[in-house]
This record gives structure tokens, C-alpha cells and sequence, in this order.
């Protein structure tokens, strides 16, 4: 059975009990009401007490100018908002300015559009201002292409937040965390421009031109994250084994599904024993189908599409540079088991191509799922950087698919992402990126490295403190690669690394065999980010998962059941993967 290559021998089954929770939900829904206006009525007082005022000043027809104490309120409700973000003058003159510019009908969600609109109008005055800069070397003219276009999704995250938080429903946005995940994009996608250029004076300049636009983001982020707390903190329940409200999230259908996904994808997600969705089209490598190549198949996707698009991939080994573009919405691809349908390639950064290219596959269309399909870099570890798939796409899931290469296999760069009984297996950082990315029932096989190379298991890119995003690994099994086994003692192997400051990686409910070095975590360069950084362990099992002589970082904890629940399916990646009945994906933990 080809959709359980892998499930039928690893993974191991054990459904959690439903409960049905609706008066819960009824006093959640409720409450959440009574939180939104909370936060319209008691934190942004100052605005009905400006109208009030205005309107007594107008009554007895007198000047309309504001007085001592509206200017006085509006600056402590600034710095009030302000006091939580990392960048406070920029937050206080961004907001300063909105206050002036909406008066007395100023609302809260005036304010954060304020906010977001500053970052977009500064995104493109730096942008602008870095497109004038010199591009000599082919590396850097590369590395510009990445940048124009991770920039331009960014631009894309932000007129659409800015869209949003213009609807009259601000409540759910915030409250299903779909603000917080673009904006969370929206800093990855600044920090990938900047990565892209080799080190020296160009890309020191980049990164002070986009220092501003980077500062707006993160005050956005943390804006959005505070309102959004006042509306989630009452969703959660009281003890550490309670279940969660998805249920009640607005897109989520009868089934306990997202809506977003057609009758044939929930009947693969239902299926223990999945049966083959009907296809739109077929590519077979050998002339059976319509299409010998996947990108073919997609060149010829219609624009618009009424429900999920079906590829069928047959058994073949595919040559091949794939790009699933943002315009391919709710697209399925299968294939016929991820050691017979296998896409593959060897682009690298050695050779010259920038990481962030080097992917045989992209996911960037939004609601895209893979099963039963395998994808390649065999560019090989003296390469380097060579990726197998770059994942951007929200709402993006893999079953039983198969990720090998050596050094950065996964790139799991942007946004939710949901990996289900999948095989990733390379040397060096690889499974790395900036996503909210769940591993669960995965097999993460360590191949072996070049000689005096160290395995890292993960090296994930959190850049700020409010970002939503994080690896997490849930009841996997880390363990050597056949041809390592009998060398692994030669060679350190670590769970994972800080990319980046504020790095976050959990791993829990898994089994970490012997190769994992005691230290369990190892340090980027020097002391960058080890005090900033958050790395998890919780109820794990086997040889490496002991935890007594791990790294005395101030960030590297063993954490408790009710610290775990924060980092399943349902709450990490915000009730996007509903109901686990018949379907395989775990909402919380397994005990």
C-alpha cells in the first residue's frame, strides 16, 4: 500500500480520546467577546474620552483644538502600547502620528493598520534605496534576484495584513493568529534578502538600509501579538490535559477539518488506509499520462481553480527544478510512494547558486500537500548548501513523503507547515528555516558528514523575539543513517543550533538514539545567541535523550507537560490541523 510505505512499519498509533467541550467553547466564544471589548473600551479609553471632550468644546462653541489633557492621555496610551515592543521611539513616533492623523475616531485597529502601513511604506523607500546599489559579481547579482523576489512577498504579507485589519472581524484575525504569521513572514523574508549576498561591505549595507523596515516589523509583530493575547488567553483550558477549541475556529467545517480542503483531501486525511484522490492530470515519466514532466503539468494549471487541483505523479525518478508558484492555491500532488515517485536535482552554493536556489522542489502556493512522494539534492556534502525542498507555502502538509540530501535537505523557510510520517535525512542544519513548522511521527535519519564535520539536526531562523515560528519534533525518531552506523562514533551529531537570535526548536515525545553527543545543542559562533535562544526537550526516550549533561545555556530547558501543550498541532500552529478522528495528525500530546 503505497500511501503507508512508511506508517505501516514505524508509526506507531495511539488516538487520543475525544471529549466534547460545548458549553467550554460557549463560554470561550463569550468571553472572547467580552475580551475584544475590553481592549476597545478599557485600553484605548482615550479615544471616547477625546470625543467626549471634543464634543463639550463644541457644545459651548469654543475652540476645536485639543486640550492639555487629551494630548496627555493619547502620549501615555502610546507609551502604554509602545512599552512592549523592542523598539519604542519608532513605535511611539509611528503612533504619534496616527493619533494626529484620525483624531478623535481613532480606533484600535486604526492604530496597528497605522503601524503596518508605516512598515510597508518603509520596506519600499529601503528597497528602492537598495536597488540603486552596484551589483558586480554574478553571486551578488544572484543574491539581488533573491531579494526582489522574497521582497516582493513580504510586500504581498503586508498589503493583505493591512487589508485584514481593515475588516470589521479583527477579533478572529487576531484570535486564529493569521496576523502574527504574516508579519512573522515578513521578517524571515527580510532576513532571507539579507542572508542571500555573500559576507562583505554590500551586504553590510543591506542590512543597515533594511534596519528601519526591520524595526516596524517587529513593532507590528508585537502589537498584533499583545492585542491577539487579550482574545487567546481565553481559549486555553485550565489543566495541562485539557483538549483544544479548534472546533470553533470559523474555518473549520462539521468534519472538524479546515475548509479549505476539498472532499478528496479529507478522505485522504480521514483514511488510515488512504484511497487515491481522482486526478485532474497525470505525469508519467514513461508517456502513460498527459504530462512526462511536473512542470509541465503545473505550466498548464489553470489561473482559477474551483477547489484542490489533483496531480498524480507515477513511479519515476523526475530531473527536474519544480515550482509550486504563490498563484497555485490548494494544490494536491501524489505520488505512487516516496521511494518510486522521486523528484531530483543538484544545485548548490558551492557551484555558485545561492542557498535559498538551490531547491529541487518550492512550495509557495498556499494550502499545498504532497504524499507519497520523494524529493532529492545529490549535490552531496562537499557542495554544501544544497536543498531538496523549500517550503514558503502556509498551510502546507506532507504525508509519507521523503526529504534527502546532506547539508540544509529541508528548508522549512516561511509560515505553518505540517510534516506527517515523513523521512528527512542529511547532514549538516538540515532541517532548517524560519516556519512554524510540527514534525510529527517523522524518522530524521543523520547521514554521514565529510571528515571533521559535526551533524546538526536543526538549525532554525527565529530573527525576533514575537515571531510565532519554531521546529518542533514530536514522537520522531532521530537515528543514524544505514551507511553512519558503523561510523558514528568518528563524528559529533547535535539536536540543533541558533541561525539565528532568537532560535527555537522543541523536541518531545521522541526517541533519540546513542549518536546525539550528551551536550545535546551546539553553540553557532561563539556565545551568539545563547542567551536568547529557546531549545525544548520534554518526555523523551532512548540513549540520547538523556538530559543531564546537556549545555548550561540560559535557554535550553526540560519543560513540563503544560509548557509542551504550547507547542502541539493545535495551539503551536493555531487550529490550522483540526480533528484527529481518523485522520492522521495529533492535535496534542500522546500522553
Amino acid at each position: 500500500m503505497v500511501f503507508q510505505d512508511f506508517d505501516i512499519i514505524h508509526e506507531r498509533r495511539r488516538l487520543e480520546r475525544q471529549q466534547k467541550f460545548r458549553k467550554r467553547i460557549a463560554i470561550a466564544v463569550v468571553a472572547t467577546f467580552v475580551i475584544i471589548g475590553l481592549v476597545a473600551a478599557g485600553i484605548f479609553v482615550v479615544v471616547s474620552s477625546n470625543k467626549k471632550e471634543q464634543e463639550t468644546v463644541g457644545n459651548n462653541k469654543t475652540h476645536q483644538a485639543p486640550s492639555t489633557n487629551q494630548v496627555s492621555r493619547s502620549e501615555k496610551l502610546i507609551k502604554t502600547i509602545c512599552n512592549g515592543t523592542s523598539y519604542k521611539e519608532s513605535c511611539e513616533n509611528t503612533l504619534k502620528k496616527a493619533v494626529k492623523e484620525h483624531s478623535s475616531t481613532a480606533q484600535p485597529k486604526d492604530l496597528l493598520k497605522s503601524s503596518i502601513s508605516a512598515t510597508a511604506e518603509e520596506l519600499d523607500k529601503a528597497f528602492s534605496k537598495a536597488s540603486s546599489f552596484q551589483f558586480n559579481s554574478p553571486e551578488e547579482k544572484k543574491a539581488f534576484n533573491v531579494c526582489k523576489e522574497v521582497m516582493a512577498n513580504a510586500k504581498e504579507e503586508l498589503k493583505t495584513s493591512i487589508a485584514k485589519v481593515g475588516d470589521k472581524d479583527i477579533g478572529n484575525l487576531l484570535s486564529h493568529g493569521e496576523l502574527d504569521n504574516w508579519l512573522s513572514a515578513v521578517i524571515s523574508y527580510q532576513e532571507t534578502c539579507i542572508d542571500s549576498f555573500p559576507d562583505g561591505k554590500l551586504k553590510t549595507d543591506f542590512k543597515s538600509t533594511l534596519n528601519s523596515s526591520q524595526e516596524l516589523t517587529s513593532n507590528s509583530l508585537a502589537m498584533s501579538r499583545e492585542f491577539s493575547s487579550y482574545v487567546s488567553s481565553v481559549m486555553e483550558m485550565p489543566t495541562a490535559s485539557r483538549h483544544l477549541l479548534e472546533s470553533n475556529s470559523p474555518s473549520v467545517g462539521k468534519d472538524g477539518l479546515p475548509n479549505w480542503l476539498n472532499r478528496e483531501e479529507r478522505r485522504m486525511l480521514k483514511a488510515a488506509n488512504a484511497d487515491k484522490p481522482t486526478p485532474n492530470v497525470i505525469v508519467a515519466k514513461d508517456g502513460s499520462g498527459k504530462f512526462k514532466t511536473i512542470s509541465e503539468a503545473l505550466a498548464a494549471m489553470p489561473e482559477k481553480y474551483d477547489g484542490r487541483y489533483v496531480i498524480f505523479v507515477r513511479a519515476g525518478i523526475y530531473e527536474e527544478t519544480v515550482h509550486v508558484t504563490k498563484k497555485m492555491v490548494n494544490l494536491t500532488i501524489y505520488g505512487d510512494g516516496s521511494q518510486k515517485t522521486i523528484v531530483t536535482g543538484n544545485k548548490n552554493y558551492v557551484d555558485g547558486v545561492p542557498t535559498y536556489l538551490t531547491a529541487t522542489f518550492v512550495a509557495s502556493g498556499d494550502g499545498f500537500l504532497a504524499q507519497a512522494m520523494g524529493f532529492r539534492n545529490t549535490a552531496g556534502p562537499e557542495k554544501h548548501q544544497a536543498v531538496a525542498v523549500r517550503v514558503d507555502a502556509d498551510r502546507a502538509i506532507f504525508l509519507n513523503c521523503r526529504f534527502e540530501g546532506y547539508q540544509d535537505t529541508l528548508y522549512a523557510q516561511t509560515h505553518r507547515q505540517f510534516y506527517r510520517s515523513c523521512v528527512v535525512a542529511g547532514t549538516i542544519d538540515f532541517i532548517f528555516g524560519d516556519a512554524a513548522a510540527v514534525f510529527q511521527n517523522c524518522l530524521i535519519y543523520v547521514r554521514k558528514p565529510m571528515d571533521n564535520q559535526k551533524n546538526i539536526v536543526t538549525a532554525q531562523g527565529r530573527k525576533d523575539k514575537f515571531e510565532t515560528t519554531g521546529i518542533v519534533l514530536q514522537n520522531c525518531k532521530i537515528l543514524p543513517d544505514v551507511s553512519f552506523t558503523s561510523v558514528k562514533s568518528q563524528f559529533k551529531s547535535y539536536l540543533g543550533r541558533p541561525w539565528k537570535e532568537y532560535s527555537r526548536t522543541i523536541v518531545m515525545e521522541s526517541e533519540i538514539e546513542d549518536l546525539i553527543d550528551p551536550a545535546g545543542w551546539l553553540e553557532w559562533e561563539g556565545n551568539f545567541a545563547l542567551s536568547t535562544l529557546f531549545y525544548a526537550e520534554y518526555n523523551n526516550n532512548g540513549p540520547g535523550a538523556k538530559t543531564d549533561a546537556r549545555v548550561k545555556w540560559p535557554g535550553v530547558k526540560v519543560i513540563n507537560k503544560d509548557e509542551a501543550m504550547k507547542f502541539t498541532v493545535g495551539t503551536f500552529l493555531q487550529g490550522t490541523w483540526i480533528n484527529e478522528t481518523g485522520a492522521p495528525v495529533r492535535l496534542g500530546l500522546g500522553s
